[in-house]
């Protein structure tokens, strides 16, 4: 009976102290490692995407995950995740933060804790040019087929603001774009940006695509970080004020959208709190 007691104790106490460890600050944690696990998409240019050349995970979003970093005094790992793992990944532990096209919902604001937005993202819906005499607005593709990334606000929004919408869902932007191209679906939902890149892509292809121009929605994006990790958001939420303060995140900005680019678009927010 004292071993089986004993046994039980033991257990007891082995097994709050898992508990502590796995509860133990993330903030604490990057410090120790001296490392900033930062989640992101790399198939998303120009917000992060493979340079062709190094193969390197480089863009808009690793900038900022590059600024943290240096702000805490760590090293940056990129680890490249997709659409649907990115909250499933920041709850295991798997990442520390998510930069990775990150739209604000209060659904997703219920599971973790969002930094000051980072981005604003209009979302809008590519069309093929042949059909855009009668697909002139997100309500003409009611009772349609449209492709998203699965997981995504963009399917969330399509679902609810486009009537009798059937989301066809694909893992990432390209197979989504290529089930456009190839007439599976009848519009491809995405942010304006990342839309634009396939436009221009098509414009050599036998079947060129355009833009809706009125948006089907509007999101603020923004880091995301583990529920309640208050230290963490705090040190993310100052690096982004540092960088508005000091004008460093408009040359950011500038770098990846800038006149120079071919995401050209003029930056009309501010690192700030984002108010659902």
């Amino acid at each position: 009976m004292k071993m089986k007691t004993l046994a039980k104790t033991l257990a007891v106490v082995l097994s709050l102290g898992v508990a502590g460890a796995a509860s133990a600050d993330v903030l604490d944690q990057i410090k120790e490692r001296g490392t900033l696990v930062c989640g992101t998409l790399g198939t998303s240019e120009p917000f992060s995407f493979q340079d062709p050349s190094t193969r390197q995970v480089i863009g808009y979003e690793v900038d900022l995950c590059q600024e943290v970093a240096d702000h805490l005094g760590a090293k940056l790992e990129i680890k490249m995740i997709s659409v649907a793992a990115r909250i499933p990944e920041l709850a295991a532990g798997g990442v520390d933060v998510v930069a990775a096209n990150l739209g604000w919902s209060p659904d997703r604001a219920k599971q973790i804790d969002y930094s000051y937005s980072d981005y604003v993202s209009p979302q809008k819906i590519l069309i093929r040019r042949s059909d855009a005499e009668t697909l002139k607005t997100p309500a003409d593709l009611s009772g349609k087929r449209v492709s998203a990334v699965n997981g995504s606000s963009s399917e969330a929004g399509a679902k609810r603001l486009i009537p009798d919408v059937t989301t066809v869902t694909f893992k990432d932007p390209p197979t989504a774009f290529l089930a456009l191209q190839q007439k599976k679906v009848s519009g491809f939902v995405g942010s304006e940006l990342m839309l634009l890149k396939f436009k221009q892509q098509s414009e050599d292809t036998a079947v060129k695509l355009d833009i809706i121009p009125k948006a089907l929605f509007t999101e603020p994006w923004g880091l995301g970080v583990r529920k309640g990790e208050t230290a963490l958001l705090k040190q993310v939420n100052d690096t982004l004020a540092g960088l508005e303060k000091s004008g460093k995140g408009e040359k950011i900005f500038e770098k990846w959208f800038g006149k120079d680019t071919n995401f050209y678009t003029k930056r009309e927010f501010k690192f700030e709190e984002i108010k659902g």
